[in-house]
């Protein structure tokens, strides 16, 4: 919590001062007693009140006035809010690896409908880009609003040899860069100052792989870049560890993939491959940015954690001042204190006696 005027803080003090002149008080009233010659008649006359009866009303009231004291000094905080003005820099894996069965028809099919509803599901006006990579990484669409451009990038995607993961990255802070100016691009030297983790970016990088990094920068000093400009990097594993056979459709070969042209992988792998996901690596990326990674084995998973992505990078951290709760809270302590002040401080009803002067009714004459 932070304070927009701390000299402000000196209001503090009316708490303790108030309690020294009440005990001033109450030593001056002792002094000025009466003797009375029956100390239980004074009791009766009183209400019965407990100890903490009399103690709770003051300190809701000096409480209040502390809450009260302390607004005035505009206090603020780092909150979670959300964000207007997200780009989320969408990078899927078009490695030849995308081609396996294990996930029917293929990943990369599953992959494509699964990025396909994410753009479709997002509110209007929300700022989307496409980047691919393989042994390179390339942005398809910069950061738009476009759908429809998005959409139809999708089925331009097409398999290649090798996995970039740590080139996807800097080719999604170059993309944000370029609408962000408070964003380096990467071949910007920030010096030795890093990122204050916790005061993030509105703009926001999604990886989706099948596998590890195989060529070009290494994907945890590509998440160092993007932690050095408050980027989160969120990472998702998308497969399983099962043999499969990898079957490309013709519209998904490009004349860089590693199956020669050809619809099916076999080969060297013997008709199947057991890919595994380096988690190690996407993990370390998002704990890094301070993202998160999320597995995937299936269709439905992935369109799970797609769908409940936007929870998690549609808030950043923003100064905000809440000197209102402050002034809400206080308002409503002193209140409630004097409230119950009066309520249980309250005389009790005493009876008035018939005076015993008042005149007797007279008897009427009788005839």
């Amino acid at each position: 919590m932070s304070f927009s005027w701390p000299w402000a803080l000196l209001a503090l003090l009316a708490v303790p001062l108030l309690l020294a002149v009440r005990w001033w008080l109450n030593k001056r009233r002792k002094r000025s007693a009466l003797t009375v010659s029956s100390v239980a008649l004074i009791r009766a006359a009183l209400p019965g009140r407990t100890a903490w009866r009399r103690k709770i009303p003051v300190y809701l009231f000096l409480a209040g006035l502390f809450a009260l004291a302390a607004g005035v000094a505009r206090p603020g905080a780092s909150l979670s809010v959300p964000a207007n003005n997200t780009s989320i820099l969408l990078a899927i894996d078009v490695s030849g690896s995308m081609c396996t069965t294990d996930i029917a028809p293929n990943r990369l099919a599953v992959a494509s409908d699964a990025a396909r509803t994410f753009i479709e599901d997002q509110k209007d006006g929300t700022r989307i880009g496409l980047v691919a990579f393989s042994g390179i990484s390339g942005l398809l669409v910069a950061p738009t609003t476009d759908k429809d451009a998005l959409l139809g990038a999708m089925d331009t995607l097409k398999t290649a040899r090798g996995t970039a993961i740590g080139q996807a990255i800097l080719t999604s802070i170059d993309a944000i860069a370029e609408n962000n100016p408070d964003v380096a691009a990467t071949g910007v030297d920030l010096g030795d100052s890093p990122g204050a983790l916790g005061d993030y970016e509105p703009d926001t990088i999604v990886v989706l792989t099948d596998g590890a990094n195989s060529t070009g920068v290494d994907p945890v000093t590509a998440a160092e870049q993007a932690a050095a400009r408050r980027i989160r990097v969120f990472t998702i594993g998308f497969g399983t560890t099962e043999p499969a056979q990898m079957v490309c459709t013709p519209d998904q070969v490009s004349g860089d993939n590693f199956f020669g042209g050809g619809r099916r992988g076999g080969g060297g792998f013997g008709g199947g491959r057991n890919q595994e996901i380096d988690e190690e690596a996407l993990g370390s990326v998002a704990d890094l940015t301070g993202g998160r990674y999320f597995r995937a084995e299936d269709a439905d998973q992935l369109g799970d954690v797609l769908a409940d992505l936007p929870k998690e990078f549609g808030l950043h951290k923003e100064d905000v001042e809440i000197t209102v709760w402050f002034v809400l809270a206080g308002v409503l302590l002193v209140f409630t204190g004097v409230g119950l002040s009066l309520w249980w401080n309250r005389g009790p009803k005493v009876p008035v006696p018939a005076s015993s002067g008042s005149a007797t009714p007279r008897a009427s004459a009788s005839g």
